[in-house]
């Protein structure tokens, strides 16, 4: 299926919003999801399916100084 991940677009087969994270290699420890506009809690995660055209955001928190 076709959706857009950090504004870029993409084919997935991932089911869920979790597989997509692990599917990308992300660390889940400082990370935000966004679905369509909505930030979706880290426990919904696991529940959340992805659907063609999604409009998905993976954003990362780092320190710095």
């Amino acid at each position: 299926m076709q959706i857009n991940l950090n504004g870029k677009n993409m084919e997935s087969n991932c089911r869920t919003l979790m597989d997509l994270v692990i599917e990308q290699q992300l660390d889940t420890m400082s990370l935000v999801a966004e679905l369509n506009f909505k930030i979706i809690k880290q426990a919904e995660w696991n529940d959340t399916l992805i659907k063609e055209g999604d409009t998905i955001e993976l954003l990362s928190f780092v320190g710095g100084g």
